[in-house]
């Protein structure tokens, strides 16, 4: 018989009190890692999550993706009696996460400094729009505010005829779920030499400034900060840009590097004047969109390919769960079950296979309160 596997985090007890996105998607990289995780939701309707369309059996798609492989404690945290029941699990936890706004723990009891006073071992870890501390740490926001707040939404903006929003909620995933992976696995480590638990203040919107470094390193350098679409990285030129062919797709165009810019221009059959495009970027830029717009996607496909210019057709999301590529890498070979038998796509998690022991086995997010039992053992 074999013996099951062991992900290194196999042992870690996590308590999660967060909802919608941030949170959940950073306790399900802890799970598929091998960490127990207990998800607290209000009684009566769970967490917002679950009521988010569309419906998948029970509880929304949404929910299923982010919360698979965990627990759940159907708990009134407003309730001393629900608050004592959490005791014993908080007296032993390594982990716990919550997303809150500033002062909200604290008022049920539940702060750094009522946790540590039982428990001086666990990591707390709070993720909020603007911090714990600063004069915007009460302010409600989302995703589009905290980008908006760090700049980065000014960086690509579209038109004000037709204003853009950025596809991913960035703020959320890249200012708040990976920080707080990352915080938390360097404060478990962190612990095996002091002994002791810490408090994490994850910002969603400090986060963001990361992604700003090469506007901010121009600005700070030259003086002269970039605007909307005017960057490198961001259509101010000619060699990185989406570019419509004839039938309404689009060709992504990355080719910055001279070698690159190079065979690019060649594939096209971009007039030789306009190859040096420091001269004229607005004329070039426009030449290259008109020779793209001539030709279909599939046309300009394999040319692309044969080229290796940096340069490839934008695939829907559909188009590229089917790539072969991301087939052989077993990316989407994980299942998530309903309670009907139903099973869908897991989503793809950026842990390593070998790291992840419950891989190739389909499992499902938990039912509201399906573990309650575990408080009264």
């Amino acid at each position: 018989m074999t013996a099951p596997r062991i992900g290194p985090l196999t042992g870690t007890l996590i308590l999660d009190f967060t909802t919608l996105l941030p949170g959940p998607m950073a306790t399900l990289l802890l799970a598929e890692a091998g960490a127990e995780v207990y998800k607290i939701e209000r009684p009566g309707t769970g967490e917002d999550m679950r009521a988010f369309a569309p419906d998948w059996g029970r509880d929304s798609a949404n929910f299923a993706l982010l919360n698979r492989g965990k627990k759940s404690l159907a708990l009134d945290l407003k309730s001393k009696v629900d608050i004592a029941r959490l005791r014993s699990l908080l007296a032993r936890c390594d982990v716990i996460v919550e997303q809150f706004r500033p002062g909200v723990m604290e008022r049920l009891g539940l702060g750094y400094a009522d946790v540590r006073a039982i428990n001086p071992r666990a990591i707390y870890c709070s993720i909020s729009g603007y911090g714990q501390t600063g004069p915007k740490r009460e302010v409600a926001g989302h995703d589009v505010n905290y980008m908006g707040d760090s700049g980065l939404l000014a960086l690509s903006l579209g038109t004000t005829a037709q204003p853009v929003l950025p596809p991913a909620l960035i703020a959320d995933i890249a200012g708040g779920t990976y920080p707080a992976v990352v915080n938390i696995l360097l404060a478990l480590k962190d612990r095996e030499r002091t002994g002791t638990g810490t408090h994490l203040d994850i910002a969603m919107a400090d986060g963001v400034f990361a992604f700003t470094y090469w506007a901010m390193a121009q600005g700070q350098a030259t003086g002269v900060w970039p605007g909307s679409g005017d960057g490198l990285l961001t259509g101010g030129g000619p060699r990185y840009r989406l570019y419509p062919t004839r039938d309404g797709r689009f060709a992504a165009v990355g080719a910055i590097e001279q070698k690159f810019w190079i065979a690019f221009t060649a594939a096209i059959g971009l007039d030789a004047a306009l190859v040096e495009d420091t001269r004229d970027p607005t004329a070039t830029t426009a030449a290259v969109a008109a020779i793209i717009a001539s030709r279909t996607a599939d046309h300009w496909r394999p040319i692309f390919a044969s080229a290796d210019c940096c340069c490839t057709i934008v695939a829907t999301l559909q188009e590229a769960m089917a790539d072969p590529h991301f087939q052989a890498r077993g990316l989407f070979s994980e299942r998530v079950r309903n309670e009907a038998g139903a099973e869908m796509t897991a989503l793809p998690v950026p842990i390593a296979a070998h790291l992840r022991p419950a891989l190739g086995q389909p499992s499902g997010a938990p039912p509201l309160g399906a573990n309650n039992a575990d408080l009264d053992a």
